[in-house]
C-alpha cells in the first residue's frame, strides 16, 4: 500500500501559491436569512434595546455606559503647533562623506537626510580635516569643533544682519496724537 501512494514533494512557497492556512478565512457573516442560518430572528442584534435598533450609532469608543477609556486616561501636555523639526546629523558621519565641501543636497543624495529636510549639526565624533559645512543649525559644541579642525560653518536661512550692534536702533514715530485744544 505505502507503494502506491505518491510521494509528497515540498513546493518552494512564492507570490504564486501563497495560501492563507486552514480555517484562517471564514465567508462573510449574511444575516437575515432565515433561522436554518443560524442568524434568523433577531439578525444577531439581540432582543431590544439601542443597539437593535434600526439606523443607531453610538459613538466611537462607546461602552456601554462604562467610562470610555479614552475618557478614565489622564491627558497631560500639549502640541506645539509652532514647533520646528530639525533633522540631526554629527561630526562624525559628516567626516565619513569624505567631502570637502558639505551641503544640503550632498546630505539628501548619501541619504543621511530627506528632501525637505531642515538640518542640524551636533558635535558628536571628531573631525580630522577642514570642512566647509551648510546647515540650517549648529550646536556649539560642533560649530567649535568645525572652526577648530580649521573649517567654516554657513547657516542656510539666517538673517542678513546689515546694522551694526554699536549703532542704537532708531525709534519709530510715535503713534499718539497730541490733543489740540
Amino acid at each position: 500500500m505505502s507503494k502506491l501512494r505518491k510521494r509528497e514533494t515540498q513546493v518552494p512557497t512564492n507570490l504564486s501559491n501563497l495560501r492563507p492556512p486552514k480555517g484562517a478565512t471564514s465567508n462573510k457573516k449574511r444575516v437575515g436569512r432565515g433561522m436554518g442560518s443560524g442568524m434568523g430572528k433577531t439578525s444577531t442584534r439581540g432582543h431590544k434595546g439601542q443597539r437593535s435598533r434600526s439606523g443607531s450609532r453610538m459613538m466611537r469608543g462607546f461602552e456601554g455606559g462604562q467610562m470610555p477609556l479614552h475618557r478614565r486616561l489622564p491627558k497631560r501636555g500639549f502640541t506645539n503647533i509652532f514647533r520646528i523639526e530639525y533633522q540631526v546629523v554629527n561630526l562624525d558621519r559628516l567626516a565619513t562623506l569624505g567631502e570637502e565641501n558639505i551641503t544640503p543636497e550632498l546630505l539628501v543624495k548619501s541619504g543621511m537626510v530627506g528632501k525637505n529636510d531642515l538640518i542640524k549639526i551636533l558635535g558628536d565624533g571628531e573631525l580630522k580635516s577642514a570642512l566647509t559645512v551648510q546647515a540650517h543649525k549648529f550646536s556649539k559644541s560642533a560649530e567649535e569643533k568645525i572652526v577648530k579642525a580649521g573649517g567654516k560653518i554657513e547657516v542656510i536661512g539666517a538673517p542678513a544682519t546689515t546694522e551694526s550692534k554699536d549703532e542704537p536702533k532708531s525709534k519709530p514715530p510715535s503713534k499718539l496724537k497730541k490733543k489740540v485744544t
